[in-house]
């Protein structure tokens, strides 16, 4: 999710919708599309480096091997994220899990150029539903887990969309990410700022933390927060 940049184009109301977190409103500002949650900004289509990056860092290695990488990504958004996963080599699967049946249907529709027709490649399944309720179902066998786990679905650890979604974020979250993840998987989290005591949580998680700070035209940089080897006997 990108921070609100200032516009010179008036934004448009597209379209209104009940969602399972409130009211979305889908807006269009110029060439350009806007998410808004309950009257909060949410995301939009203008730029989505820190979105492609998210992606990127997480399947950095398998990428460049062209090793068969199953990913799964938490928020579709307006689609940078997927349609970065797809474009990638060696990815064979990616899972998008998204709420919101509105976001999903968008995507069918204005938002299609942004997810490069990504809803039909074969290669994409979209799941309905909340992540949390997707993390607390049995974890998965050995071979269906993730080698890369792409968080988007709030503006941070220290900015969620709900109340609720606090608690990926918190150390029993974390658990239930590391329990999804393949060996030698990457869990990413975007955020739009640093988020220093998620940082320090997930150092104590994980063997491997890394923040990579993305500049935005706007403000402070995103970041991406990049984890690996889920420490274990906890």
């Amino acid at each position: 999710m990108e921070a609100a940049p200032g516009t010179a184009a008036e934004p448009v109301v597209v379209e209104r919708a009940d969602g399972a977190g409130g009211e979305l409103v889908l807006r269009r500002a110029g060439a350009d599309y806007e998410i808004i949650s309950n009257g909060v900004f949410l995301m939009d289509t203008r730029n989505g480096e820190s979105e492609r990056l998210l992606v990127r860092a997480a399947l950095d290695g398998r990428a460049r091997a062209g090793a068969a990488a199953r990913v799964l990504i938490g928020g579709l958004g307006v689609g940078f994220s997927l349609a970065e996963a797809l474009a990638l080599p060696g990815v064979a699967h990616v899972t998008v899990v998204e709420r919101e049946p509105a976001v999903i249907a968008w995507h069918r529709t204005v938002l299609r150029p942004w997810s490069r027709d990504a809803l039909d490649d074969p290669r994409v399944t979209v799941r309905n539903a909340d992540l949390l309720d997707v993390l607390t179902a049995p974890p998965p066998g050995p071979d269906r887990r993730f080698d890369a786990l792409c968080l988007d679905i709030d503006n941070g650890p220290d900015w969620t969309v709900t109340p609720g979604n606090a608690r990926l974020y918190a150390p029993t979250g974390l658990d239930l990410l590391a329990a999804h993840l393949a060996p030698r998987g990457t869990l990413a989290v975007w955020s739009a700022n640093a988020a220093p005591a998620f940082e320090a949580l997930l150092r104590d998680r994980f063997a491997h933390v890394r923040a990579r700070p993305v500049p935005v035209p706007r403000g402070e940089p995103d970041v991406v927060y990049l984890a690996r080897e889920p420490v274990t006997g906890r």
